[in-house]
């Protein structure tokens, strides 16, 4: 039997994921290779044989992408499958072109193949583009869960730049967790916060074990999206949060586009630090899009422990790197704490940064006077640390979602800079919750008598 010859672009995440639903032990297929691009140090390995299958007892190896039109032609390939996110329609576009131009076909493999079926609710909480809003607003849907008496685990996109095997299913619970499995900076961003509100996360690599484990202890699985991605479990109610401070955006970038139109509920975020016009602008787009969605808006207060500890300092701002880099935004929280409360200057990092973080800012032009906290292993991490601690000025601003001190030894004083979801106005996405979930809560109260 001829087999199509398959090689998946990804960037260790949906690449893998596609590979596990879609491809493992499926005698018609080869695939022959993985490519990976926007995260530093993820190519140069191999997608491991445990985790491949026996199909493939080398395992599959993972190639940067600037090699694909080379690796197309050289190992004579049928189809490339594109799986990752956030990317703009041009970029997309132009991705095509250099396959075709190769000799090979482009696919996109669409939500029903991909996704898997739980056995408990599923909410998903998705965006449009990285940096919207999303882990506050799965916060928010965990909290109020888990004060109606629901059980609840969190179910994270995956980050598995380390040891594939060991992430194959990761279970957080505690900080000692997040040392335990060697977590990245970007990792951290996303389990810390949880694990401080008390809620369990599971993520990895293979999302079907990864599903069953989280199942034995939730009454409901919430599924905490990354960058715009698609979720990868069938949801039964289906959250998107879009960004007016990039409105359009909803119409130009893949996969965000398909979330809202496949949205039950469109979180239109920032209200309260948004052009009222950008608003207005997302919220026709999403009506236009989708008419079914219920639209809900929502602000993302900032809360600073010592906002005085700002006023009249020289200040160095840390935001959450992917919001920064493939999320295409020039400021966060960090900004906008440091303008409120008075800052008398903002401190440029770039003629600070050392290593890797210098590398983040040729790559990025657009970054300007903002420290992205990028941390995708023990050298970024402590080129990041470097960096800070180069910088001449009198205070940090971090608006990344962890303690920074947790990780890194740094010289300067720190304010954090946090920021919740707020529902404004009617509908209110707490009372979408409850006509689903209070009846849900009722069943699993009467199973526990």
């Amino acid at each position: 039997m001829t087999r199509t010859r398959v090689l998946i672009m990804g960037a260790a995440g949906r690449d893998f994921h596609n590979f596990n639903v879609c491809f493992r032990n499926q005698q018609n297929y080869e695939v022959v290779a993985f490519t990976a691009t926007q995260i530093p140090g993820i190519d140069g390995r191999t997608y491991p044989r445990q985790l491949a299958g026996d199909l493939y007892p080398k395992g599959i190896p993972i190639w940067p992408e600037r090699d694909l039109p080379r690796l197309i032609r050289d190992n004579q390939i049928d189809q490339v499958i594109f799986s990752y996110s956030d990317v703009s329609y041009d970029y997309v576009m132009h991705k095509v072109s250099e396959v075709v131009a190769a000799g090979a076909d482009f696919r996109l493999l669409g939500a029903q193949q991909t996704q898997i079926k739980a056995k408990r609710p599923v909410v998903s909480i998705c965006a449009v583009r990285t940096g919207s809003g999303k882990s506050q607003t799965t916060r928010f849907v965990a909290d109020y869960l888990k004060a109606i008496g629901l059980k609840v685990a969190v179910i994270r996109h995956p980050m598995p730049y380390g040891d594939l095997v060991k992430q194959t299913v990761q279970r957080f619970a505690t900080y000692a967790d997040l040392d335990r499995y060697e977590t990245t900076i970007e990792e951290r961003e996303e389990y810390e916060p949880h694990i401080d509100h008390g809620h369990i996360v599971f993520a990895g690599v293979d999302y079907e074990k990864i599903l069953r484990a989280a199942e034995t202890e939730a009454d409901v699985i919430l599924w905490d999206g990354g960058n715009n991605d698609l979720p990868f479990i069938v949801p039964d109610l289906h959250i998107v949060v879009a960004d007016p401070h990039r409105a359009g955006h909803e119409l130009s970038y893949h996969p965000g586009e398909a979330n809202v139109r496949l949205a039950d509920v469109v979180v239109i975020n920032k209200v309260d630090t948004a052009d009222y016009s950008d608003v207005l602008k997302v919220r026709e787009n999403v009506m236009r899009l989708n008419p079914k969605a219920v639209i809900v808006e929502a602000a993302s207060p900032l809360f600073v422990e010592n906002a005085e500890a700002i006023r009249g300092k020289r200040v160095l701002v840390v935001e959450d790197g992917p919001t920064l880099t493939h999320g295409e935004m020039a400021y966060g929280a960090g900004i906008v704490a440091a303008m409120r409360f008075g800052a008398a200057q903002i401190v440029d990092p770039r003629p600070f940064a050392i290593g890797s973080i210098r590398d983040v800012y040729t790559k990025y032009p657009t970054l300007g006077n903002v420290l992205p906290a990028m941390g995708y292993g023990k050298a970024q991490i402590a080129d990041l640390e470097a960096t800070m601690n180069s910088a001449e000025a009198d205070l940090v601003i971090a608006a990344t979602p962890i303690d920074l001190r947790r990780v890194l030894h740094i010289r300067l004083p720190i304010e954090r800079v946090r920021y919740e979801l707020q529902v404004i106005g009617a509908p209110s996405l707490i009372d979408i919750l409850a006509e689903r979930f209070q009846r849900e809560r009722h069943v699993t109260q009467e199973q526990d008598v």
